[in-house]
């Protein structure tokens, strides 16, 4: 059921007040029961999906507004991804709703258990301005499906996107249970002060650090999904080509860098480190043309603060002479051209943060073994990718290489297997979603032991004689045998 107003979007000023009234008036109505029920949630996940295929064109013109993104990346990445989602819920919610028939021990016979998921309450979604539909929607829905109330705060940094969400939930959604609060700092700081059943935030690990240490104040449990440096480490017995159209792909195919999970940085030997160069030359000329720049295909940096943050990183002395292709920019259209750098020194500024941006540089070792090493010497990254046809190495790569996520032979592909969980590990963030890990993100699952009145042992009441401590022990033991000894008094 579509609400008539769009919640507190249009409230001109949001402070802790209006964000205590906001959770107190969600609380009340979360407690109508209303959102536990299999119809409610099947039909707010229809409207949202509704919402977006109904408008298609302004989500495309928003992202182009934003980020001028090319209209293929928000029908693929946003759009696309966000349908699947709803898809996957719309199939499988029934099931995972039912309450799950688990085992009982012979200590509680006869007995009968059970885990039954139930919705955890009023939650919070603070979303992100790089992908600023989906990674606000993708979480809605999937605390929509859990049964629970929900408040979107979008990202001011995509303003466009940010307003159609406020417009698209408010008309499409049931505003009674689903509200949009739109701002900046002041607005968010007023959210983070109330208490939450739970908290999902998708960003940098500086906010991140912020919204833990509001949720600590209730002990609100989070999902934070964040980033880090996600390695591509490339061996030399591959099909190169490929590999390098696919490292293009994941990095400036995919919101020109602007991404968590866009490959940060390339290992490779310093042998094949010049192949790769002359590989990756030539096909982002076939992508992006002679004057990249100047193409439609690739989105421009989101505000000048990122620009000159990205600038800064290529100013410096210790990485500037290390640009082998690229490097052009356009501070007044915010534009910076796909850029390589190889032999980039570790303690260089480009190294040292998550870059988010079109700079890819490359890191060179003696064996490609050694990789391994340095991605280990850093923090747990969001996700790292490794191209090679050695068996040996790939086993190597994933039994020793701790990432939110792996990925051999490509780039974040693994991010639309809705079997697989996204998430981090480390400083690259906590909790995962997608299918139904976003089901069980704002679900309980909660235990329940069935009994009768039926086999009333005197056994665990007082007073407590050896006989009960016999027969006490052998069924905390669990064996039969040692119950049928403890009875009958064997030694």
């Amino acid at each position: 059921m579509a609400g008539a107003e769009s919640g507190w979007s249009e409230k001109k000023v949001f402070d802790t007040e209006a964000a205590s009234f906001l959770v107190k008036e969600l609380r009340e109505r979360f407690g109508s029961g209303r959102t536990r029920s299999h119809e409610w949630r099947v039909s707010q996940v229809k409207a949202l999906l509704k919402a977006v295929v109904e408008n298609e064109d302004k989500i495309v013109q928003a992202l182009r507004f934003d980020l001028a993104r090319p209209p293929l990346e928000t029908l693929v990445y946003e759009i696309g991804m966000f349908k699947n989602s709803c898809e996957v819920i719309l199939k499988e919610l029934k099931h995972w709703m039912t309450p799950e028939k688990v085992k009982t021990s012979i200590a509680t016979f006869p007995s009968s258990a059970e885990i039954v998921p139930e919705p955890l309450g009023v939650v919070l979604v603070i979303s992100a301005w790089n992908y600023p539909i989906l990674l606000s929607l993708d979480p809605v829905v999937g605390a929509i499906a859990a049964g629970n109330a929900v408040v979107l705060k979008p990202s001011e940094i995509a303003p466009a996107s940010s307003s159609l969400l406020a417009e698209l939930i408010g008309k499409y959604m049931d505003n009674s249970f689903i509200k949009v609060v739109e701002g900046a700092v002041d607005e968010t700081t007023a959210l983070l002060q109330q208490k939450w059943d739970k908290i999902f935030y998708t960003g940098n690990g500086k906010v991140g650090r912020i919204v833990m240490t509001a949720a600590a104040k209730n002990l609100t449990p989070v999902v934070l999904e964040l980033g880090g440096k996600s390695p591509v480490v490339v061996d030399s017995n591959i099909n190169l080509k490929v590999t390098a159209r696919r490292i293009i792909s994941g990095k400036w195919g995919l919101n020109n860098g602007q991404a968590c999970i866009s490959p940060d940085y390339v290992i490779t030997t310093r042998d094949f480190a010049p192949k790769l160069v002359d590989v990756l030359k030539t096909e982002l000329e076939n992508c992006y043309g002679k004057n990249p720049l100047e193409s439609e295909d690739l989105s421009r940096i989101v505000n000048s603060n990122h620009f000159a943050r990205l600038s800064k990183l290529l100013n410096d002395d210790k990485v500037s002479g290390k640009i082998v292709y690229g490097g052009e920019k356009d501070e007044k259209n915010l534009r910076i051209a796909p850029t390589v750098l190889l032999d980039v020194p570790q303690d260089s500024l480009i190294m040292g943060e998550e870059i988010f941006g079109p700079l890819l540089p490359i890191v060179t070792v003696d064996k490609v073994e050694e990789s391994i090493e340095v991605i280990n010497s850093g923090t747990k990254p969001l996700a790292a990718y490794i191209f090679t046809n050695n068996k040996k190495f790939k086993e190597q790569f994933i039994k020793n290489v701790s990432a939110g996520g792996l990925l051999v032979n490509d780039t974040v592909l693994h991010l639309v297997v809705h079997t697989l969980p996204f998430g981090g590990v480390g400083e690259s963030g906590m909790g995962a979603y997608h299918g139904k890990f976003s089901f069980d993100a704002f679900t309980h699952k909660k235990a329940v032991l069935y009994r009768s009145f039926a086999g009333d042992a005197s056994l665990r009441y007082p007073p407590y004689t050896d006989t009960k401590l016999r027969l006490m022990k052998a069924l905390i033991g669990g064996r039969i045998y040692d119950i049928i000894r403890a009875l009958f008094r064997w030694s």
